[in-house]
């Protein structure tokens, strides 16, 4: 993200705070990608398809933030049809090196299970053979509830804190599918961590990918989901749905790490602790996916400011930084986990219950203090008591932002696998006690 600098003069204070918020901002996002970087030095021609014809633009890919604007009403077409496209950064100039990328706007469903419009960003190795590179669908992490905390924006920007791991695929000359998640533009309703949101986001980036003429890439390109913290539960959800929702995909794998599995368990972790406004942007999400929870009825008066000034200008770093030690019971009237209608859409929410049919590798550190290591262990008992063929790793001691970068190695030699064909070793547990 670049802040122009100006020779003094007068200037309103409105402005000067607005120019004050962005010089923070950047500094905070420069902050978090300078940490995910220092981790990582210390660790050592398809076009659309006959049965989903492209969708014209309705609007040819209006300049500026309009892009993210969705017509209304929204175009006819099949979820994963593009909407409009316009080409982007694929980063900072090594990754622009590596690859082209677009910024993307297609059709998706929401957690209700209506049409709506999702942006993000393809990105397709330069030296690829792009009727052959396979796709990830690339499930970003945190990245905030403010307008300006697209990932797609950032990716463009050059100031992605993920950026080292998305060019590690593309050097490895795999196109990557990243979904900016429903409710990027202005005004914002994001749907953070609403898994029933984002498995779709997700899935449908990547049959955006496949239908985007300018991409080339193939229908029949074999496919992993692929993600960390948010994306990792965005990457679960992805595999869990894809049997039923997007089965033409020639899936061969999916990773997860950090996973918030449990948004009630993971939201007991994080009251009154320093990383609380991740609790307070999943309880806007909520809100967000589900109008009738009518999260607005629930908030006192710091509760409206507070939602209000996140949703204008909070990224990762502000949602870190700014709300330690915060419980809900300092935005809220009544906590709204504690009553039926919010307690059904969390309960909704919860990964299990549905197998994935591929090979999982999922991965926690013992000591993640912002998505709790204990609900994401459920789950790994969960998966394997329903035959899913799961790698399970723990790292010890890690924090949450330095696993990041950590267990890309992983990750990658994981992908890498699967894309080949080799079987996957399972280390599920052989009896219930084990």
């Amino acid at each position: 993200m670049q802040v122009r600098t100006h020779p003094a003069r007068r200037t309103h204070p409105a402005r000067r705070m607005q120019r004050v918020c962005a010089m923070r901002r950047a500094r905070l996002i420069a902050a978090l990608a300078a940490a995910v970087a220092l981790t990582a030095a210390t660790a050592g021609t398809a076009a659309a398809t006959p049965e989903h014809p492209a969708v014209a633009a309705s609007d040819p890919a209006p300049p500026g933030d309009a892009f993210y604007t969705p017509p209304d009403p929204l175009p006819a077409g099949a979820p994963g049809d593009v909407i409009r496209s316009r080409p982007s950064k694929a980063g900072p100039p090594t990754a622009r090196r590596l690859a082209d990328a677009w910024q993307v706007m297609y059709l998706s469903t929401d957690a209700l299970g209506r049409p709506d419009a999702v942006t993000g960003t393809i990105l397709v190795p330069k030296s690829a053979d792009r009727a052959k590179a396979p796709i990830i669908g690339w499930g970003p992490g945190t990245s905030g509830p403010a307008f300006q905390c697209a990932p797609s924006k950032f990716i463009d920007e050059g100031a992605f804190y993920e950026q080292s791991a998305l060019n590690e695929m593309l050097q490895a000359g795999y196109a990557v599918a990243v979904p900016d998640y429903e409710g990027y533009h202005a005004g914002p309703k994001t749907t953070y961590v609403v898994g029933k949101s984002m498995g779709p986001a997700l899935m449908d980036a990547v049959r955006a990918a496949q239908r985007l003429p300018d991409a080339g890439l193939s229908k029949d390109a074999k496919v992993v989901f692929r993600g960390y913290s948010q994306g990792g539960g965005a990457a679960m959800w992805a595999g869990q749905l894809q049997p039923a929702y997007a089965p033409e995909l020639d899936l061969v794998g999916v990773v997860g790490g950090g996973v918030p599995a449990n948004l009630a368990l993971v939201a007991l972790g994080l009251e009154g602790k320093k990383p609380f406004g991740f609790l307070l942007d999943a309880l806007i999400g909520l809100g967000n996916a589900y109008p009738e929870l009518n999260l607005d009825s629930y908030l006192n008066d710091a509760g409206k400011a507070a939602v209000a000034g996140m949703q204008q200008h909070d990224c990762t770093l502000e949602l870190l930084l700014d709300y330690p030690g915060k419980k809900v019971a300092d935005y809220f009237t009544t906590n709204p986990l504690g009553t039926k209608p919010w307690a059904d859409r969390v309960t909704e929410n919860r990964l299990g219950g549905t197998p994935i049919k591929v090979p999982v590798l999922q991965y926690h550190s013992d000591a993640d203090e912002i998505v709790a290591f204990n609900q994401a262990d459920t789950l790994r008992r969960q998966y394997c008591t329903e035959g899913v063929p799961l790698t399970w790793k723990v790292w010890n001691g890690l924090s949450h932002i330095t696993l990041v970068h950590r267990g890309n190695a992983d990750a990658m030699a994981f992908i890498a696998d699967r894309l080949a064909g080799k079987p996957a070793a399972s280390n599920c547990p052989t009896t219930p006690s084990s």
